[in-house]
């Protein structure tokens, strides 16, 4: 789970208050020397966006589907660049079978949509008084696609979707809807070279700003005054902060945070879970430390957790099923006692995500899962052990699938007291 913009404007604005005043007067001069590292990074291009459109046209022929619509979010930004938010007004983006996509959106918004609109499009207006689904539903007749299946992208609403099947059925009875994910998922899944080297210029950031940040943590900070200096060391590299999580003790035995009152002491485990975005790819990297000397169980916890995310990336090879990497990682937690499967103390969430426009996407590394390891897919690997009213442990690290197996964005550290290199 990711801190909202929100919860980081929330944090950042707890800058002037940090609770160890020596930290403003030692972040001053480290901040200004710090300089941004993604300037040689190039945003996704039109030839790139063209060719995702040509293998989802593709696709759409295999699949018998003459239209994928697609509301705003990372899937049209994905394919025509367009930056928008979802709100009662229908804008969307209809990608036919062949030819050039359209983008539907209310008349007033048409200058800003255009803003960001990054291909050749048709663009459709509505008036306040018209129906846009029904605009939709007309575009899609007017390009005889309607004798075909019209795919729905998976996070579109359902008050578009039942509508446009409602629209399409008054055109013709025999219309079908139908999931766009064989089309849209199929091509998110697995990326391509830009979108890497975007990945890792965004993990480069985040691994930098950890490494800035971490001699920087004092006895008495609290989470946001840690998250304020990592976000600000973001920023100045060059990335945008996405979020950063910190847990402090036994806090950090809930996965995704806890209200309880927290604040550095020596001996306790420090948890911090960060990510960034450099040209809207993101990052997402755990590290997990003791602040002051480490105690026998935290270090073996450590070190369990250190074997474990080995384990599922030696597991994680082209033409594995994705539940197997996560399965590779439980046996042997099984075997040292802890579990079973989602039990604590033990592993009690999946052992990885996908990742890419957005920090969660599928499919992810949990039991049960069957789609094969292909080229192109990238991945969280975050075994974490939780240990309820004592700590938890987390290492994440994210990786690609090349031809020859998987290769790490950011390479995990090999030792609880150097955690990050």
């Amino acid at each position: 789970m990711k801190l909202t913009r929100r919860a980081f404007a929330t944090a950042a604005a707890a800058i002037p208050a940090l609770s160890a005043t020596g930290v403003l007067r030692a972040a001053a001069p480290d901040l200004a020397g710090l300089r941004a590292i993604t300037g040689g990074t190039a945003p996704i291009g039109v030839p790139e966006r063209r060719a995702r459109i040509a293998r989802a046209q593709a696709l759409m022929i295999l699949h018998g589907v003459g239209a994928v619509v697609i509301e705003p979010g990372s899937s049209m930004v994905y394919f025509t660049g367009v930056e928008w938010h979802r709100r009662e007004r229908l804008t969307c983006a209809i990608i036919p079978a062949e030819g050039d996509p359209c983008i539907v959106t209310p008349y007033f918004e048409e200058p800003s949509v255009r803003q960001t609109l990054a291909i050749p499009a048709e663009v459709w207006a509505w008036d306040e008084d018209e129906d846009p689904i029904a605009r939709v539903a007309d575009w899609i007749d007017r390009k005889h696609l309607l004798g075909k299946a019209v795919a729905i992208e998976e996070t579109v609403r359902f008050f578009v979707s039942d509508g446009l099947r409602s629209k399409m059925e008054d055109l013709l009875p025999a219309a079908k809807i139908v999931s766009a994910n064989p089309i849209v998922r199929a091509l998110r899944m697995r990326k391509t070279a830009p979108e890497i080297a975007l990945m890792q210029a965004a993990t480069d950031v985040t691994i930098a700003a950890y490494r800035w940040t971490y001699p920087r943590i004092e006895k008495g900070m609290k989470p946001a005054d840690i998250a304020a200096l990592m976000n600000a060391a973001t920023r100045a590299l060059g990335g945008e902060p996405e979020f950063a999580l910190i847990l402090i003790g036994a806090a950090a035995a809930y996965p995704h945070g806890s209200r309880d009152p927290q604040i550095v002491t020596d001996g306790q485990i420090v948890l911090m879970d960060c990510g960034c975005t450099v040209q809207g790819y993101q990052s997402d990297v755990s590290r997990t430390f003791v602040f002051g000397s480490a105690s026998k169980e935290q270090r073996q916890v450590w070190d369990h957790v250190r074997t474990g995310q080995a384990k599922a990336f030696a597991a994680a090879q082209i033409g594995t099923p994705a539940g197997a990497v996560d399965d590779a990682v439980r046996t042997y937690y099984e075997s040292l006692g802890y579990g079973p499967r989602y039990k604590l103390p033990g592993l009690s969430h999946r052992t990885g995500h996908g990742i890419g426009l957005d920090g969660h996407e599928p499919v992810n590394l949990v039991h049960g899962e069957t789609t094969p390891l292909a080229e192109g897919m990238c991945f969280s690997d975050e075994p974490g052990l939780y240990l309820p009213g004592k700590f938890g442990v987390r290492l994440e690290d994210c990786f690609h699938m090349t031809a020859s197996g998987p290769q790490w964005f950011s390479v995990p550290p090999l030792s609880l007291d150097a955690p990050f290199g």
